[in-house]
């Protein structure tokens, strides 16, 4: 039973968790050099301000993408330990969590996103609307995707960032700040140990306290 588990954690967790940013950057140096292949023969500034315009359905197929997976996480978080205390006594997803981590994740979007954007759309390439487009495109995809399709959780951040490096990196790769990149790769191998330190605190906190 324990090996087939970790069998499963591997299999739904881990392995979509290293393999997603690796398709993100590889759909979004493929899908923009599509777009431009495409739109080879167009007029520059008329082809920009019409993917301004996609980018609002891209945009909102990224929210869609984002509470797919990351409000799903938190809500499959909350809903195991609700039931464990018999809060709930059918395994299911109470209406006051879903509008909770809903309301959780636009304040912090909120409070904190224009400066992640920033980065990703400034500090880390200087995205066009073609670029932008075809990296929300991507980026929303494989998160709808394994979402729906997988069933199997994967990071909105990872799938952006590295959808937005293989848009950048159609351009040459020095068109990319892979010092930035870099940043964000150490934040996102640092988060995994030091979420698992906070959770055992708590943890032992919280035994403490009860025992």
């Amino acid at each position: 039973m324990e090996s087939t588990a970790v069998t499963e954690f591997l299999d739904k967790v881990v392995i979509p968790m290293v393999l997603s940013p690796l398709v993100g950057f590889g759909l979004g140096y493929l899908f923009v050099l599509a777009i431009l292949w495409t739109f080879r023969r167009a007029d520059v500034f008329r082809a920009n301000r019409g993917f301004r315009y996609a980018q609002i359905v891209s945009s909102a197929t990224m929210a869609l993408g984002h509470g797919l997976q990351d409000a799903q996480k938190t809500m499959g978080t909350i809903t195991p330990a609700l039931y464990t205390a018999g809060e709930i006594d059918d395994f299911e997803v109470p209406l006051w969590v879903v509008l909770a981590v809903a309301g959780a994740i636009s304040a912090g979007t909120y409070a904190g996103g224009f400066r992640i954007m920033r980065t990703l759309g400034r500090r880390f390439i200087q995205l066009t609307p073609t670029g932008g487009f075809a990296a929300q495109t991507v980026a929303s995809g494989v998160m709808v995707t394994t979402a729906t399709v997988l069933a199997v959780p994967v990071s909105t951040t990872h799938i952006t960032a590295t959808s937005t490096m293989g848009v950048g990196s159609t351009r040459r790769l020095s068109a990319v700040r892979w010092g930035v990149a870099g940043t964000i790769v150490v934040a996102w191998v640092v988060t995994l140990p030091a979420a698992g330190a906070v959770a055992a605190l708590a943890c032992f906190v919280t035994d403490l306290a009860v025992g």
